[in-house]
């Protein structure tokens, strides 16, 4: 018998719900449980995020209980690399990288997200990105805008690709299309899960 097909309609429905129900799941986690993630996750990418004379980092302003990673990449920063912020330059295109450091000025990007003010793109050979949810195979399930896939297509090299979240948000899958692309890595407080593609 073959394996009945899911129609594209009806995993875009799923994975709204889905979505919905991980990032409820997420706000109800309390702030003991939140900051002892958060120094776990922080700890392990000490180990696992390569620092060489060209290492660029691109993070994430955190929003949504999502893992603050801004300490961790003053460290990187203070190690000689250096880091960048996603921009949103035109809604449905891939973003662009723009160069971070504490105290630059900042202003409000799209969705109230905040961005360098002084447009300086950079090419991160690192990527740390955040997950709703993810999969056994490393497929993330993020906000619905499909910004990192379209980002992660045109990126030459491609970076090393790390997912960061919580454990709660493991899945069986995400039920991946042709456009999805999987982690490196994803790192959560229960550990690192490496992916061979």
């Amino acid at each position: 018998m073959k394996p009945q097909m899911i129609s594209t309609s009806h995993i875009k429905s799923w994975r709204r719900t889905q979505r919905s129900e991980l990032l409820q799941q997420r706000a109800q986690l309390s702030r003991d449980q939140r900051n002892s993630a958060q120094s776990t996750i922080n700890e392990t990418l000490c180990d696992h995020v390569p620092l060489t004379a060209d290492t660029c980092v691109g993070f994430y302003w955190p929003i949504k209980a999502e893992i603050d990673l801004r300490k961790l990449i003053t460290h990187f920063l203070n190690a000689g690399a250096l880091a960048a912020l996603p921009v949103v330059i035109e809604k449905a295109s891939p973003v662009e990288f723009w160069h971070w450091q504490p105290g630059i000025p900042m202003q409000t990007g799209i969705w109230n997200i905040p961005i360098p003010k002084q447009r300086q793109p950079l090419q991160p050979t690192v990527l740390l990105i955040p997950l709703v949810g993810f999969d056994t195979k490393g497929y993330r399930l993020g906000y619905g805008g499909g910004y990192y896939d379209r980002t992660l297509e045109q990126l030459t090299p491609i970076p090393l690709k790390i997912g960061i979240g919580f454990e709660m948000a493991r899945i069986p899958t995400i039920h991946p299309q042709a456009h999805d692309i999987p982690m490196d890595l994803i790192v959560t407080e229960a550990g690192v899960t490496r992916y061979n593609y």
